[in-house]
């Protein structure tokens, strides 16, 4: 009989892809009933409603639209929300995912209203308390219930941080789950034909983190260096609505459209945007998600930050942190056949939802 109910909350992109397996897995037993909980945090459609539609998720229980704002904003707004919803509707467990605002917001909520909170894709650390994302990894890991953690280097981190070893479960990677869940539809996906991309032929890049697109002085840069690839590369640039924004401000919307060999295209939906990935040559971006995806199919990334939450990916995989000026060498490098190859860590085998929710139904008895 369907009786924990059990709360998955989601806030953005990436929030849905690791969702998704958790809410078919948790569906299809016959003790729980999962509950999504949109908090809104993220509005595009192309990120949010029709990622859903891609993965199979029907409408969202509970819908928040909380919008954006500020930190504090964002933060306190969705507790205010989701601390109503909890009250009216109290949930068995709650299920946070990742490390946007919202996460550390629901996870606070359930920490005070004594509801156990997991949180999906613990552990992680990337040693920059400067990143508001650092700030809720580390608020959210500091209050929950259990951690379920991606790799063997996060335990590693929680532990050193003094959380108690029976709170921490190393489960495996969710965003593979995603991939494997849909790879036959991205690879039927005719997304490459579309847009006249040769498989293996050209560099997708992603860029939406504020230190990289925020200001003129570190996105010129960046332009300039893709602008360089282009000379030597198809350029498959997929802009986050923010890096459009700050594009379209500095004028440098401009300097792209004038490369004859960059393709400048909005956030698309998952399966689309996976089939591109998996076509390409290189991947140049600033996304969390990316690193362990490309590291997954052996992709080379270039990440665009001086530090990286999944240290994994680079020890162990395909990825590289790389600047504005070093980019064009590194290009070469790869374009040469000369970077490492990488290898996938344990667990990133597409059951991770399987090992979590068996994990869970376990703590339930």
């Amino acid at each position: 009989m369907n009786n924990c109910r059990i709360h998955l909350i989601a806030a953005a992109r990436p929030n849905f892809m690791k969702v998704a397996p958790l809410y078919h897995a948790l569906a299809a037993t016959d003790w729980a009933t999962p509950v999504l909980v949109h908090t809104g945090q993220h509005y595009d459609r192309n990120m949010s409603d029709a990622i859903l539609e891609d993965l199979g998720i029907p409408e969202p229980d509970h819908h928040l639209g909380v919008g954006s704002g500020t930190h504090a904003e964002q933060t306190g707004n969705v507790m205010i929300a989701y601390e109503k919803l909890c009250m009216a509707e109290r949930p068995d467990w709650i299920i946070v995912v990742g490390d946007v605002n919202s996460t550390a917001a629901c996870a606070q909520v359930g920490a005070k209203l004594w509801i156990p909170v997991v949180h999906l894709e613990a552990g992680l650390r990337s040693g920059d308390r400067t990143m508001p994302e650092e700030i809720n990894r580390l608020i959210t890991d500091a209050i929950v219930d259990v951690l379920w953690t991606p790799s063997a280097d996060a335990d590693e981190n929680l532990l050193a941080e003094g959380v108690s070893k029976d709170k921490i479960e190393l489960i495996g990677n969710i965003m593979i789950d995603s991939f494997e869940m849909l790879r036959e539809k991205i690879e039927a996906s005719n997304a490459q034909a579309e847009l006249g991309l040769e498989s293996g032929n050209y560099a997708l890049v992603t860029l939406h983190r504020p230190s990289n697109v925020d200001t003129r002085e570190n996105l010129a840069p960046i332009v300039d260096a893709l602008v360089d690839v282009s000379k030597h590369l198809q350029v498959v640039f997929v802009a986050h609505p923010r890096t459009i924004a700050g594009l379209g401000k500095f004028g440098l919307d401009e300097k792209l459209a004038a490369a004859a060999n960059v393709k400048l295209l909005e956030p698309l939906p998952y399966i689309r945007f996976m089939n591109i990935v998996t076509g390409s040559r290189l991947v140049i971006t600033d996304s969390g998600g990316l690193q362990e995806e490309t590291t997954y199919l052996n992709i080379p990334c270039l990440t665009m930050r001086e530090n990286t939450e999944r240290p994994i990916t680079v020890t162990q995989g395909s990825n590289k942190l790389v600047r504005a000026e070093n980019l064009a060498e590194n290009l070469a490098k790869v374009l040469a056949g000369n970077w490492p190859s990488g290898s996938c860590p344990p667990l990133w085998d597409g059951k991770t939802a399987q090992r979590a929710v068996e994990k869970l139904r376990q703590r339930q008895n």
